[in-house]
């Protein structure tokens, strides 16, 4: 069994765009967060913590998946 290229590469580009997409993001939340209530900051906060961390690590096993033929 090899590696999957298409995957790999992929999981490459998507390595790179991550910070772009946190970035923009991030400055976005940032904009806005004073003008929502209380209970959207905290919402939008979680979600952006928890999309954040699970698209890091979807990227490190992947990476690591693909590379091990796992």
């Amino acid at each position: 069994v090899l590696a999957s290229l298409p995957l790999q590469m992929m999981l490459y580009f998507n390595v790179y765009y991550f910070p772009v997409w946190c970035l923009a993001e991030g400055t976005m939340l940032q904009l806005k967060y004073h003008l929502l209530p209380w209970h959207y900051q905290f919402l939008l906060v979680a979600a952006f913590l928890i999309l954040s961390l699970a698209e890091g690590s979807r990227l490190y096993l992947g990476y690591v998946g693909n590379l091990q033929e796992k």
